[in-house]
């Protein structure tokens, strides 16, 4: 049985103003309801298929309490364009005890994890309630995280992003062989596939 996350309740003490922050983010307005003592708000990040929703009458949970993750594949680019949106987002981080461990002093380290592994390097924003976003850079997926034998790409930025690394990949390759590969194509649709599926990667 297949069982989808679709959705996370956002605490808010403003509905509106939540409302304006979440469209100033880019997230795509789904709906608003609404009734004498309710009201609920749903809006998706771009290429999610889980939802946000707030109001009033949602829930009894303390305002500001959520944290949530939003995952990207350039880190950089998803910082420059919410900054482009007003949006204020941290300097690039990463932990120092690895992805989300907070039970050492001084968690959070400046700058992008050393290796430049996937998972490991951070960047947080906050909405007009305190509700902590944090953007976590996955560029390759562990296994068993997404289905093997599909290969997907939710914008024309993510596939860009995609061929970018495949063709860095194959300039180490060629460099490797001392070979050009005049079948580069075929490799770099291997490479992709490989990295979304989080399977070997082609050397």
């Amino acid at each position: 049985m297949n069982m989808k996350l679709e959705v996370v309740i956002v605490p808010v003490s403003d509905v509106d103003r939540a409302k304006a922050f979440y469209e100033k983010m880019g997230f795509r307005f789904d709906i608003d309801i609404a009734n004498e003592n309710f009201r609920g708000i749903q809006f998706t990040p771009p290429g999610s298929e889980a939802s946000i929703i707030f109001g009033k009458g949602v829930t009894s949970v303390r305002a500001g309490s959520a944290e949530l993750v939003l995952a990207v594949d350039d880190l950089d680019v998803a910082r420059d364009e919410l900054i482009g949106r007003g949006v204020n987002v941290s300097e690039v981080f990463h932990y120092a005890g690895g992805p989300f461990n907070n039970t050492v002093e001084n968690p959070r380290v400046a700058g992008r994890d050393p290796e430049g592994r996937s998972y490991f390097s951070f960047a947080s924003f906050e909405d007009p309630d305190g509700n902590c976003w944090l953007l976590q850079e996955i560029t390759t997926r562990l296994p068993g995280r997404i289905d093997s034998a599909a290969t997907m790409f939710n914008s024309v930025s993510d596939l860009s992003s995609a061929l970018r690394r495949a063709e860095a990949a194959h300039g180490e390759h060629e460099k490797r062989t001392g070979e050009r590969d005049a079948n580069w194509p075929d490799w770099y649709a291997k490479y992709m596939v490989a990295e979304q599926a989080g399977t070997e990667l082609p050397q």
